[in-house]
């Protein structure tokens, strides 16, 4: 009866300590503060997470997303395809997506002005 006893509250504080909310999750409640801007903000997210298709011998290579014109051109649809719900045969990027803090960033570039620098 004992060890039943013991059980159940190991298995109770077990679960009561389990944490569900990743470090990645607590991170992007931090608001964005500062000017978001391509060259430091944007670029890096774009790189890591769409340039494999939206570039030359990419599946979407036919809207590169290459530079800074080419990604504010398409801003919008940029803005969409991250947005869709998981399982939206559009949404971007294929097969994965970005940390909410990555959509952060891109929606307060455009909010911010799409600056270059």
């Amino acid at each position: 009866m004992m060890k039943k006893i013991i059980c159940i509250i190991s298995l109770a504080v077990l679960i009561i300590a389990c944490e569900s909310t990743t470090y990645e999750e607590i991170s992007d409640k931090t608001p964005v503060a500062e000017l978001v801007t391509y060259n430091k903000d944007v670029k890096p997210i774009i790189e890591a997470n769409c340039i494999s298709c939206h570039s030359a011998g990419g599946s979407a290579s036919f809207q590169p997303w290459n530079n800074y014109s080419q990604v504010k051109n398409n801003i919008d649809k940029i803005i969409d395809r991250i947005n869709r719900p998981n399982g939206d045969p559009l949404k971007m990027p294929q097969g994965g997506s970005l940390s909410p803090s990555q959509v952060t960033i891109i929606t307060k570039w455009k909010t911010d002005g799409l600056s270059e620098n």
